[in-house]
């Protein structure tokens, strides 16, 4: 039932905007013959009033350029709203297949992969299937790279807070949240716009000095003085006079065409990245928020009494005007006359030097967006999920635990309190849901710490720095085995517990050494962990493991999960017990496929 819920808006949106964009192509093709159709009809009265000098034809003819010109907007506006259509058709039918078919057309952030963090890697933070790619909804370069920030770090309880109300008022916003996602989508951001835009802003850049501002003014000025005086006059010694400014425009601006270059280097279609940058915060800035964040991260917007997207407006346009200095003819030309490229040039370091500490922040605040949106997101599509109670008493629990990446109908919940015991010693055979289970704690802990919803029906958490080794990768450049690897983990598991408290998660440590080893090592690390005020969970196959809570009756606690034979079949059920495992597969197992 909830989800034929989830799916029918997106179903419905799917649709609907399929039938809008149809009738939108249907216009933009009927707008694009009258478009030729006028210019070719603004070209044959022309000719024929050359041919004939009648006023009428000029008239019809002018007309005819003044209606192509204002089809030329038309089409313009159409192309949007086909791309805007087009974006939101995809969006919907992604939502749906990802609701009903767990598809992934998500980007899953694997450039943001990094083996030394301590739970990204263990976690599948990032790569296929991983957590980012479920949650990403994100479509410009800052969004993704804010969202992957964030999944990777705890944000304070006061912030959690925050952003657990901004979550919850734009779940209740999907037109928004989908119109401002289409608005990326079109923008076809990219890492190298993006950097080369924010490089660009903090590179240094001098004024030009008093002398050449009062020249790039007067000699425009006594070019239009000698050309007027020309025309009323047809004097040869003012056509002369414009020849000779002409020249010297060209030669004055070539002692600053180095600069220029400079400062329009890697600058290609950068003003419709910064037009759509600007969309991307006029949609914020219109939008009437309640939230604490949302209204704060919309206040920054603001700047000089005008709002960013304006400032964003002028920059767009100021690029593309220096655009004509690529184009010979109309480059020559428009800076023979007036030293066009010059002004512009003067125009982009003033805007440059005014705003360049406040143009990052704006970008910022457009990326928290994204992320905001793509928590809202998960929020809408599972409301099943719920936003967690915080406390600063190192209480954790959880009802109905479960890892929200599952599908719905294959998940198994459990309850969980960590209290007062605050370490759990976790049994059971291969397949039986240790890892899983861990996994599930683990995620629903980062999820908390970035104040977005949890995989439970209720939870009470003190947020903490998530500590987790589970599976480690083989370092062969640098020669290091697992076994290796595993230890400089619980070193820097250990190095942290000396500065916080922290949630650990544990799976079958020291794999790499012998049994009686590997038996002792656990125990100590526990014995360890335990001493540094640590909460959490070790999953180990040793039973004796699971004596250390006789020694530590108040802190450590046995949990675990079992198997059943039926008619000759293995059983899973998933659910967390008390106690240790009692029941084994392995041998069943092995027999049942001829091994032994």
């Amino acid at each position: 039932c909830i989800l034929l819920e989830k799916m029918e808006p997106y179903k419905s949106r799917s649709l609907t905007y399929s039938q809008e964009l149809t009738k939108t192509k249907t216009q933009y093709n009927t707008i694009s013959l009258l478009r030729l159709a006028s210019i070719l009809l603004f070209l044959i009265l022309g000719y024929y009033y050359l041919q004939e000098s009648r006023m009428l034809l000029l008239g019809l003819s002018i007309s005819f350029l003044i209606a192509f010109f204002l089809l030329m907007r038309w089409h313009s506006k159409l192309q949007f709203q086909i791309k805007m259509g087009e974006a939101l058709r995809s969006i919907n039918t992604n939502e749906r297949e990802y609701v009903e078919n767990n598809k992934l057309p998500f980007e899953n952030g694997e450039e943001f992969i990094d083996f030394q963090h301590p739970y990204a890697y263990d976690l599948d933070v990032f790569g296929n299937h991983s957590l980012f790619q479920n949650y990403n909804r994100t479509a410009t370069y800052i969004g993704k790279k804010t969202l992957a920030q964030q999944c990777v770090r705890l944000l304070p309880n006061e912030e959690i807070i925050r952003n657990q109300e901004a979550v919850k008022e734009l779940a209740d916003k999907l037109d928004w949240r989908q119109e401002f996602l289409a608005l990326a989508k079109i923008s076809q951001d990219t890492k190298p716009a993006y950097e080369s835009l924010l490089k660009w802003s903090k590179s240094n850049s001098t004024p030009l000095s008093k002398g050449t501002v009062w020249i790039s003014i007067l000699s425009p000025v006594l070019f239009l003085g000698a050309a007027v005086a020309y025309w009323i006059t047809s004097n040869v010694v003012y056509l002369n006079v414009l020849s000779f400014i002409f020249i010297f425009n060209l030669g004055f601006l070539g002692r600053f065409m180095k600069r220029i270059q400079l400062e329009i280097a890697h600058s290609s279609n950068i003003d419709t990245i910064i037009s759509h940058y600007g969309l991307l915060l006029q949609k914020i800035e219109k939008e009437d928020f309640k939230a604490e964040k949302l209204i704060q991260l919309q206040k920054q917007l603001m700047y000089q009494n005008e709002k960013a997207s304006v400032h964003l407006k002028q920059l767009a346009s100021l690029f593309s005007s220096m655009d004509t200095i690529q184009n010979l003819i109309t480059g020559v030309a428009f800076n023979g006359t007036f030293l066009f490229n010059l002004h512009i040039f003067k125009a982009l370091i003033v805007w440059k030097n005014q705003h360049a500490q406040v143009l990052e922040n704006w970008l910022v605040v457009m990326g928290e967006f994204e992320m905001l949106n793509s928590l809202a997101n998960v929020s809408y599509n599972n409301p099943d999920f719920v936003f967690p109670d915080l406390n600063t008493n190192y209480e954790i629990s959880f009802s109905n635990l479960s890892h929200p990446l599952l599908a719905k109908k294959s998940r198994v919940g459990n309850d969980i309190d960590f209290q007062p015991q605050s370490f759990m010693i976790l049994t059971g055979s291969n397949m039986s849901g240790k890892s899983t289970f861990l996994r599930s704690l683990g995620i629903n802990m980062v999820l908390t710490g970035m104040g977005g919803v949890v995989c439970a029906t209720q939870a009470n958490v003190h947020p903490m720095p998530v500590l987790v080794s589970m599976r480690l990768a083989d370092s062969l450049s640098d020669s290091e085995s697992y076994f290796f690897a595993e230890i400089k983990r619980l070193k820097q598991i250990m190095d942290e517990l000396d500065h916080q408290p922290a949630f650990v998660l544990l799976d079958e440590i020291l794999r790499g050494t012998n049994s009686d080893d590997k038996r002792n090592g656990t125990i100590e690390v526990i014995k360890k962990v335990i001493a540094k005020k640590a909460l959490g969970a070790i999953a180990t196959h040793d039973i004796e493991v699971c004596l250390t809570t006789n020694e530590y009756p108040e802190t450590l606690v046995n949990k675990c999960f079992e198997v059943e034979i039926r008619n000759n079949d293995l059983h899973f059920d998933f659910v967390l017990r008390d106690g240790i495992c009692k029941n084994k597969s392995a041998t069943f197992l092995m027999k049942k496929m001829g091994v032994i």
